[in-house]
């Protein structure tokens, strides 16, 4: 392979990552569209964005999923109404709704780095499991925290009043790892399959991730003699 040829394919596969991160950013906003429901005495909204960014966590990956989200919170920060509720600007982030904002970018690559490990195979109760890690535990492990802190409630009255987006989620997570299933299935190779931390032996896409193989056997060095 020549340098030149080398460099060619980089910057296609370049221009894909940024295409693809657009894209999951555009989707993220377009599901704030139909707006959030406002429940519970938290502040925080019920909406249907973290459905985007499960799914950008499910088919991009950690990276490029992370870089959508983040690319969706730089402009919702420059301004633009992006959030549900045609909410924007600097002021989201120091609102009642802002850790779960910061929450995303590490549910996203939760979601994404498990993703990376359960493909190629993505077997859907492991996948049911680590989108659930990421899009709910994670999000939560920072969102609950700064609620209770930026309305002045306590901690636990901060967590169970998070319960009430818990069927809602539990439904996006749902949705999201048969989603990511089919487009998997459909175009292999969007996430590049890693081993997890204990496997030595490399993944190939497409290819089951398999144990390593036994050493041979040494060859038999004392040959019969003829008679």
């Amino acid at each position: 392979m020549t340098a030149q040829t080398s460099e060619r394919r980089i910057t296609r596969s370049s221009a894909r990552d940024l295409a693809q991160i657009a894209v999951f950013a555009a989707l993220i906003a377009a599901l704030g569209l139909p707006g959030a429901l406002q429940v519970g005495t938290t502040g925080v909204p019920i909406t249907f964005q973290t459905l985007g960014v499960m799914l950008a966590g499910a088919i991009l990956g950690a990276r490029k999923g992370f870089f959508a989200v983040l690319l969706l919170e730089v402009l919702v920060a420059a301004g633009l109404p992006l959030l549900s509720g045609a909410r924007g600007g600097i002021g989201v982030f120091f609102g009642p709704s802002a850790g779960y904002l910061l929450g995303w970018l590490l549910g996203v690559v939760v979601i994404g780095w498990f993703t990376a490990r359960l493909l190629p195979r993505y077997r859907v109760l492991p996948a049911l499991g680590a989108t659930a890690l990421g899009g709910i535990v994670a999000v939560y492990a920072i969102g609950v925290p700064w609620a209770a802190v930026a309305t002045g409630i306590p901690l636990w009255a901060s967590l169970t009043g998070s319960f009430v987006f818990l069927p809602g989620d539990i439904l996006k997570v749902v949705v999201t790892v048969l989603v990511a299933k089919q487009v998997h299935r459909a175009w292999p190779g969007l996430i590049e399959p890693k081993r997890w931390p204990w496997q030595r032996t490399s993944v190939t896409p497409g290819v089951p991730v398999e144990s390593a193989p036994a050493a041979s056997a040494p060859a038999d060095t004392g040959a019969a003699t003829a008679e």
